[in-house]
């Protein structure tokens, strides 16, 4: 998923896209900032990441499975959500539809 979550931030960023990463870890050594650091490294990954160390973050957002992506929309408002790896394309068009809906002023 990372490639794709790097085109999409590199593609789409500019255009009001943000791609936030959640690293909520599975096992004990995995809390370590500085091995976090040098995984975003070693895997290219250009865009921020959480590291969410209690999983205070993947619990709120109702998180069971890895990887989960979820799309918010300008309001806030969970608009997708994916579970697993894959429709790489169905989750482009929401990305692009959710990007041209205009935001009415408050």
């Amino acid at each position: 998923m990372i490639p794709s979550l790097r085109d999409w931030h590199e593609t789409y960023g500019n255009r009001g896209l943000v791609i936030i990463g959640n690293h909520y870890p599975e096992f004990g050594y995995e809390k370590n900032l500085d091995q976090l650091k040098d995984a975003l490294v070693r895997l290219n990954v250009t865009y921020p990441v959480l590291q969410d160390n209690e999983g205070e973050n993947w619990k709120s957002y109702n998180v069971h499975y890895w990887p989960t992506l979820v799309l918010i929309d300008m309001k806030g408002q969970i608009r997708f959500r994916q579970i697993g790896e894959g429709n790489y394309d169905e989750i482009e068009k929401a990305i692009q539809t959710l990007l041209a809906e205009k935001v009415e002023q408050e």
